[in-house]
């Protein structure tokens, strides 16, 4: 019997020592996986700075100005920067001061920055027959926001296809309008530059004289074509493709019904503003008619949240409209897409549980499905950490440049937001000025991305709580 015993024991020690065994051989690759993930995340900054290096070089050289002449090294790497940041402002006017090959360099780097440095890359790989390994699905899944490898290079290349086709269809119907004052080339590039420029919210235009689309406000043609490049940019595929494969509102998930419920109720609100405006201060959009007007608030509402092209001189709107604005701007488009800001998915989680905590619920969430603890604590360090980063650009601005406080603050809104708008203090600003908004333009666009990444890198299972306390409120 004592030896029956003792196998039994034996038996037993051996069988709990196993789990034990296998549970410490499981948790060793997570520090090598923790290192290559924040590798990836450094990879993909290397790779946009890189682009802006590359690109600021081309620029620099006299064959990319339309006067055959050096462009001064802050210009050309401003001007660079904010092509591959997808954002619009610049120093220098776009139309008239770059040449063909200049201006070649610059769609180039909006059509690079605007898919991202990695899906780019991988679309060139899969052309030249090379494999998609692991640490190019990591890079993808990254950049793009994706959580899951599965299915990665099915979805770039079907995101290649319809940017394509987009910018394709966007370029025909341009074309029909620009072929009747242009000739054939010319309307074939204005028409394809325009094309890509709206598509990847890049704001960017060749018309001269820093004037946007102020001289198409009138043409529904361009205005909607244009409204339309920005929104499915900005929307982002993957909210495309889930409407595109479900077709049902209640069938989406919960990420996409936020997106685009918060898009349509931001357009809203941006279209009652803008008219708001103009109803107090009628001189700003000038002696048109109701229709008219409705379509300028509109396109003004669409693309403070992307793109950056403007119906109207922003330096001449009100105060109020301008501080909207920046709202806008700080907010974006919707995470994946070409659009920059702290993204829509973020400040409708954050308004749904303002909605939550307001009606009592103690769970937040939105269409019969909660918000995890771990997203709404990234969210809120992702908004917070934003507006201070926001609040030190304005303020540097402040000490060095002479324009007035708001054109400054929505100068930094802008640059951000990748947005692009601007009261027309750009080509003014000093040099310490163009290098803190480049900087802001960098780190607008790949910074809440990064920041995501570090704060999903970082987080780890509790291993105890501590005891509960109150706070005071209110």
């Amino acid at each position: 019997m004592e030896e029956k015993r003792a196998s039994s024991q034996r038996r037993d020690e051996g069988a709990f020592q196993i789990p034990r065994g296998r549970s410490w051989r499981a948790h060793i690759p997570i520090l090598p996986r923790q290192k290559t993930a924040s590798s990836l995340s450094r990879t993909l900054i290397i790779g946009f700075a890189g682009l802006i290096v590359i690109g600021g070089i081309l620029l620099m050289l006299p064959v990319s100005s339309a006067a055959g002449q050096a462009t001064p090294p802050v210009d050309a790497f401003f001007t660079s920067t904010s092509a591959v940041c997808v954002t619009g402002l610049v120093v220098v006017d776009t139309g008239t001061y770059w040449s063909a090959f200049g201006q070649g360099v610059i769609l180039a780097l909006i059509q690079i920055g605007g898919f991202g440095f990695m899906t780019s890359a991988t679309l060139l790989m899969l052309a030249f027959g090379r494999r998609i390994g692991l640490r190019e699905r990591l890079l993808i899944g990254e950049s793009m926001g994706l959580s899951r490898l599965g299915g990665l290079v099915r979805i770039v290349r079907n995101m290649a296809i319809f940017t394509l086709l987009a910018e394709g269809i966007g370029a025909v119907v341009f074309f029909i309008r620009f072929s009747a004052e242009n000739t054939l080339r010319l309307a074939i590039w204005k028409s394809a530059f325009h094309s890509i420029s709206a598509f990847n919210n890049a704001g960017f235009d060749i018309f001269g004289n820093f004037q946007s689309l102020t001289n198409y406000r009138g043409d529904p043609l361009v205005v909607l074509t244009t409204a339309a490049l920005i929104f499915l940019g900005g929307i982002s595929f993957m909210v495309l493709s889930d409407v595109f494969k479900t077709r049902s509102l209640s069938k989406l998930s919960l990420d996409t019904k936020l997106v685009l419920i918060t898009t349509v109720s931001l357009l809203g609100v941006g279209i009652f503003v803008m008219l708001l405006t103009e109803f107090i201060e009628p001189a700003i959009f000038g002696g048109i008619s109701l229709p008219q007007k409705v379509l300028i608030a509109f396109f003004q509402s669409v693309t403070a949240r992307t793109a950056g092209f403007t119906l109207v001189n922003m330096g001449t709107l009100a105060q109020y409209a301008l501080f909207f604005t920046m709202f806008l701007m700080f907010v974006g488009g919707a995470a994946g897409s070409t659009a920059g800001g702290i993204k829509v998915n973020t400040f409708g989680m954050l308004a749904a549980t303002i909605w939550s905590t307001v009606r009592g619920r103690e769970h937040a969430g939105a269409f019969g499905r909660e918000f995890s603890l771990q997203q709404l604590y990234r969210a809120i360090a992702l908004v917070m950490l934003s507006l201070g980063l926001v609040a030190l650009v304005g303020f540097l601005l402040s000490l060095h440049e002479e324009a007035s406080f708001i054109s400054l603050f929505f100068e930094t809104f802008s640059a951000f937001g990748t947005v692009g708008l601007s009261t027309g203090i750009t080509p003014s600003l000093s040099l310490a000025g163009r290098i803190i908004i480049m900087i802001t333009m960098f780190v607008g666009r790949l910074g809440p991305l990064a920041l995501s990444l570090a704060l999903l890198q970082r987080q780890r299972p509790s291993q105890y709580r501590y005891p509960e306390e109150s706070i005071r409120t209110g």
